[in-house]
């Protein structure tokens, strides 16, 4: 069974007011990105974790190869690399920077987000927001003399909380069908 996901704002609702590039909020918003990226990079897990929403949706479907009418419903409602909210996300946190049980990131990886083509869209709650966002990751293992890529878009939901901006969404949209790495125990 397939779904239809919700791609970006400005390609289904045109009531969504998009932000503007260089604003306060844009910038704001684009600083957060490049700060998380610069924590996952660094394994910097526990304070990214701060940056979690207590209703946090953190979505990874598994993408599915359709003929271009069936375009639109190309992604798995029923299988996904990742589908948590906040207590199984912390639970990932713990479990890769307070076990020793997280086999699949021991060594860990050493990884590189690219965070670009960010947009934001103001919503009908205020201080929440719609982002869209490319991601391309690199990763390398142990002694690889290669690495691993990975490109995809996310689709973020972020909340101002009066003192910053907390994810309370976000669903990543890969690009391949068949991951090319081993394992998907990193954060996209």
């Amino acid at each position: 069974m397939s779904i239809s996901i919700e791609m970006k704002p400005s390609t289904t609702s045109s009531s969504l007011t998009e932000v503007a590039y260089g604003s306060e909020v844009y910038n704001q918003i684009m600083g957060w990105m490049i700060r998380e990226a610069r924590l996952l990079d660094h394994r910097q897990l526990d304070e990214w974790q701060t940056y979690f929403a207590e209703d946090l949706i953190y979505k990874v479907p598994v993408r599915l190869t359709r003929r271009v009418q069936g375009f639109d419903s190309e992604f798995s409602s029923e299988v996904g690399h990742m589908d948590d909210d906040y207590g199984s996300m912390t639970a990932r946190v713990q479990r890769l920077t307070g076990t020793k049980s997280a086999w699949s990131e021991d060594p860990a990886s050493r990884v590189r987000r690219f965070v670009t083509n960010i947009s934001v869209w103001e919503t009908d709650i205020p201080g929440e927001y719609e982002v869209s966002s490319y991601l391309l990751l690199t990763r390398n293992r142990a002694d690889a003399r290669d690495y691993k890529q990975l490109s995809a878009e996310r689709n973020d939901r972020l909340r101002w909380n009066g003192e910053r901006y907390l994810l309370v969404q976000r669903t990543v949209l890969v690009d391949q069908v068949v991951l090319g790495m081993p394992n998907l125990a990193i954060f996209l």
